[in-house]
């Protein structure tokens, strides 16, 4: 059976099983079961060769009139027709001001509708979208646009950061732009900046007129024209980059990866393929679109099947995320373990209704594992009984394997599920990144397919270190994930390989040890790292957010005392070498060292061990 797709949000929700269970018996069982750590997904849908402007203009075409994007925040919405010529509006107001194909321009904003239409304005001008994280401080900002030598950066006015009063950004660029009582903007850190555009989102708390080099957002955004403002042809390829996002990572030296429109754009479709979504659906969007996982797994998976997304806050808040999804009767939600935690956290304790999620189905976690148990509590508190688990890197746009809406629970908490379509990987021997392993066998995950970066921009020794070719000449990117496949391609995350815990010559896997503690009662949330030790090279350590503030710990266990009662439970549940050596207790989640995207940064608890450690 070969099955066509001129559009991707054409096919209801039924067809869109029935292809899906086709494609993945095909997948499947006619190679039969695996018996070498190599898989490939599925070769159906074809993938789309258009460019990301020329597959939206399709999709406005036949959703024109459908909710696009709602900013809660903002209370504002706006239909595919208003979003699409909003974006031209902008785009002519961007090429006012310089920016031409091929150009970086920077984008530091939080969620919003402004960030929704200059998305869709850079890549219709084949401009370079570069993302930035709202909470970079000046040097950070400089060291980013310096190296990719940008011309245009869109700057809110201020920074709203997670759990933190808004950010004057004035100071920022100043930083970058010393005089900005001059004419014309010069800044001698970055000599190829030419405009800086400052979008007011103050409400009137900073006033930035008097600032000559500056240009307001407002001046460049035009009325809209009934006719949608067309552009003329910027002789765009499919394989141009049009994304540039800095690596979150778990390390201290983000990397520029370079994405292109037919990576991000099928990406983004496969995704929303996979979690069922079609234009009735509603999506709640709480992680950043500074990051892969708001811009692509959220807006763009979202934009291929003429969905809604919802955007609660310019950035995190547990609270405007269950309202939003209340209000809006939102069907999908996303997030990293960390949100789901605060947003159940918020039920329990009250501060928001317990009803109105029976319209939720489906959603993405990804970021890092889910435990088991947060899994069936997001089954139970808020109706995810479809929620879908991820897993990728900046560097393969970003989702090279993902669950399906309804796989088995087990396969849900254990995997990240089968590859995507077109997608190939194997395990390899990570002491020489060759040897494919046998199935079940842990080694290094590498991947393969249309969804691979081009490279780090202006890197070419990072590129070669992660960017192999095999004895065919075929590209892989080496993960630096450590994983094992079972005979039916699904795919099982363990951990990085950097954060392997080796105790006398033993490999240790943190997530064992985290998803057994966060099976205690008494733990929140926590995360497992090597300690430095003489006798065995490396203990298990723990940072532990205790479940009931010490304030209010009825329970009457003092840190001692709990410290022996979690390391009897894991000497239980698991082995005796698997038992942490060193509790350390955190008063907050908050105080987890994290990236972007809501990773712990685990290099850095390490670095706290220690220090802890010597100061005992």
């Amino acid at each position: 059976m070969k099955l066509h797709r001129p559009l991707y949000a054409a096919p209801s929700a039924l067809m869109r099983r029935q292809c899906r269970n086709i494609h993945g018996l095909q997948s499947r069982y006619s190679r039969g079961l695996l018996t070498q750590s190599y898989a490939r997904g599925p070769d159906q849908p074809p993938l789309i060769e258009k460019t990301i402007p020329d597959h939206f203009s399709s999709i406005v075409q036949q959703f024109g009139d459908r909710t696009a994007v709602v900013s809660r925040h903002q209370n504002d919405r706006l239909t595919y027709d208003t979003l699409d010529r909003m974006s031209n509006s902008l785009a002519r107001g961007l090429i006012s001001i310089g920016v031409q194909k091929g150009d970086r321009v920077a984008i530091m904003l939080g969620n919003s509708i402004e960030y929704a239409a200059a998305t869709y304005a850079i890549f219709k001008l084949g401009a370079i979208l570069v993302p930035l994280n709202p909470s970079f401080n000046a040097n950070q900002v400089v060291a980013a646009l310096g190296h990719l030598g940008t011309t245009h950066l869109i700057i809110s006015a201020e920074a709203n950061l997670p759990r933190r009063p808004p950010r004057d950004n004035t100071p920022l660029i100043k930083h970058i732009v010393p005089d900005l009582q001059a004419a014309h903007l010069n800044s001698e850190l970055i000599p190829t900046l030419k405009h800086i555009v400052i979008v007011d989102n103050s409400a009137g708390r900073i006033d930035t007129t008097a600032y000559s080099p500056l240009t307001p957002y407002s001046s460049i955004l035009s009325s809209l024209r009934p006719d949608g403002d067309r552009l003329s042809p910027q002789n765009l390829s499919n394989n141009d980059v049009v994304n540039i996002q800095f690596t979150s990572g778990t390390t201290s030296m983000p990397k520029a990866a370079c994405l292109t429109h037919r990576s991000i754009l099928n990406n983004g479709a496969h995704i929303g393929d996979r979690m069922l979504l079609t234009e009735n659906d509603v999506v709640c969007c709480p992680p950043p679109l500074f990051h892969c996982f708001g811009c692509i797994l959220g807006y763009m998976a979202t934009a291929t099947h003429g969905s809604s997304i919802v955007f609660p806050s310019e950035s995190f808040n547990g609270l405007a995320a269950l309202e939003a999804v209340r209000e809006e009767k939102c069907t999908a939600l996303y997030g990293v373990p960390t949100m789901f935690i605060e947003e159940l956290g918020l039920l329990d304790k009250g501060e928001v209704p317990s009803d109105g999620f029976q319209y939720l189905r489906t959603g993405i976690a990804a970021g890092s594992s889910i435990p088991a148990e947060l899994m069936r509590k997001l089954h139970k508190r808020l109706n995810l009984t479809e929620l879908t688990i991820c897993y990728g890197m900046t560097e393969t746009s970003p989702v090279s394997a993902m669950t399906t809406t309804d796989d088995p629970m087990e396969k849900r908490i254990n995997t990240v599920g089968q590859l995507m379509p077109h997608v190939e990987a194997k395990i390899v021997n990570p002491a020489d990144n060759s040897g494919l392993l046998p199935i079940e066998t842990k080694g290094e995950l590498a991947v393969s397919g249309y969804l691979l970066m081009k490279e780090y921009w202006d890197a070419p020794d990072k590129t070669a270190q992660v960017m192999l070719a095999d004895e065919n000449g075929k590209i892989w990117m080496h993960t630096g994930d450590e994983a094992s496949m079972s005979p039916d391609g699904y795919i099982t995350i363990t951990g990085r390989i950097k954060d392997l815990i080796i105790r006398g010559g033993e490999n240790i896997h943190p997530l064992e040890i985290e998803n057994c503690l966060l099976a205690h009662p008494a733990v929140s949330e926590t995360s497992v790292v090597g300690v430095p030790d003489e006798k065995y090279g490396e203990v298990v350590g723990a940072f532990v957010v205790p479940a009931i503030p010490k304030a209010a710990n009825k329970t009457g266990l003092g840190e001692e005392v709990l410290t022996e009662e979690l390391k009897t439970w894991v000497r239980q549940k698991l082995s005796n070498h698997l038992v942490p050596k060193y509790i350390f207790f955190i008063a907050s989640s908050d105080l987890f060292p994290k990236t972007a995207s809501g990773k712990i940064q685990k290099y850095k608890l390490k670095e706290t061990a220690i220090q802890l450690l010597k100061e005992r």
